[in-house]
Formats: C-alpha cells, sequence, structure tokens
C-alpha cells in the first residue's frame, strides 16, 4: 500500500472561513459541549471544513483552533491522526477502495489495478482533469456485499474491474450512477431475490 503524500508538495491557502450555513452548523457542534469543553467539537468541525471544501487545509484548523480555543498543534493532531480528514486537494470525486480481508478476498486488487490503468495515476493521485483521486482504505462495513468502493457519500457494491469502470465513466460524463449491489440482489439479501417465506403476510386463499 502506498504511503500517502506528504502535505508539503503543494500551496496551503492563506485564509479559510466556513459558510454562512456552515458556521451555524458548528455553533450548534460547539453548544453540546460545556463552557471549557469546546474541543469536543474538533472532529465536526474538521468534517465540516472538509465537506466545505474537499480537504482540510492549515488555514482551516487554524480558524477551528481559533473557535475552539485550542492550541493549533492540538488541532493538527486530531487531523493528521484520523484518516477521514484529507490534508491535500483531492478530485471531485475521491475513489476510496476498501482492502480489508472480506474485500481483498472478491478481488478488491483488481479493482484498485484497474483504477490506476484508467486513470493514469498511482494511490493518493488524482487524474489530470481532476475529476478522480483514488486512495486504498480499510474496512468500511460492506463485507457482505464485498468487493466495495465509496465514492464521496455513495457505497457501490459487488464490484468487478468492469462494472467499477462503469461507474467511473458515468461519473466523468456528470451522471449518477446506482447506488449499492451493483448485481441483482437488494441491500444485502442472496442475488436472484428471495428464496423462502414469499408468502409472508398472504392470508388463506390469497
Amino acid at each position: 500500500m502506498s504511503a500517502a503524500p506528504a502535505n508539503t508538495d503543494f500551496v496551503q491557502p492563506t485564509s479559510f472561513a466556513f459558510s454562512e450555513a456552515n458556521l451555524a452548523e458548528a455553533k450548534k457542534h460547539i453548544a453540546k459541549y460545556p463552557k471549557g469543553r469546546q474541543a469536543s467539537a474538533v472532529m465536526p468541525l474538521l468534517w465540516l471544513a472538509q465537506y466545505q471544501e474537499g480537504w482540510v487545509s492549515r488555514a482551516a484548523m487554524d480558524v477551528i483552533a481559533g473557535m475552539l480555543e485550542m492550541a493549533p498543534i492540538r488541532v493538527y493532531e486530531v487531523a493528521t491522526f484520523y484518516t477521514m480528514y484529507n490534508l491535500k486537494p483531492v478530485g471531485k470525486h475521491l475513489v476510496q477502495i476498501c482492502r480489508t480481508t472480506p474485500c481483498w478476498l472478491r478481488g478488491s486488487d483488481g479493482l484498485t489495478e484497474m483504477c490506476k490503468k484508467k486513470l493514469g495515476v498511482d494511490l493518493h493521485g488524482t487524474s489530470a482533469d481532476g475529476k478522480f483521486t483514488i486512495m486504498e482504505v480499510e474496512c468500511l462495513g460492506a463485507c457482505v456485499n464485498a468487493p466495495m468502493v465509496q465514492i464521496n457519500d455513495d457505497f457501490y457494491e459487488d464490484l468487478t474491474p468492469a462494472s467499477l469502470e462503469r461507474i467511473l465513466d458515468e461519473l466523468a460524463a456528470g451522471k449518477q450512477p446506482k447506488i449499492g449491489p451493483q448485481v441483482d440482489r437488494l441491500n444485502s439479501a442472496p442475488e436472484g431475490g428471495m428464496t423462502t417465506l414469499k408468502d409472508l403476510g398472504k392470508g388463506a386463499g390469497q
């Protein structure tokens, strides 16, 4: 698994400000904690900053530190510890390929190799058109439908390299691909639909 690039190989913005809506949301998170405990809101505020910008800049961390009356280094420690925070700009579509055992056994390596070849980048790289960044991550919790990837907020499951390539093509064209299982199953049900209890809820003679 390739190491993530250092967050020194690009230009950091010199300022950051929450949008009006996100500032209101940030204040709601801060209000959940008693006076003097505002630092407990650091993770949701970092997430709000990332949701707004696509990543968490040094400037955003400094603003959050000021809002929570924390030493900036304490915010940096949180942001660099959790892999869910992107510390460098990412593409419009962040493709996170699960590599934990169930997905690996079901072919996640093939998904990774297809993405690298198709997009012309290595792990943690962003395609030349800025549309895709790919990375491998640990378990995303959809093991029964392995292999799967998360793209932005959506799960795509029961994948093959061919079906994932189709999803990338649709996203690149501005379309919304089908979310969830990419085979004939409902959520985590068996492929092909129910095989038992088909008459559940039916009365006699129905």
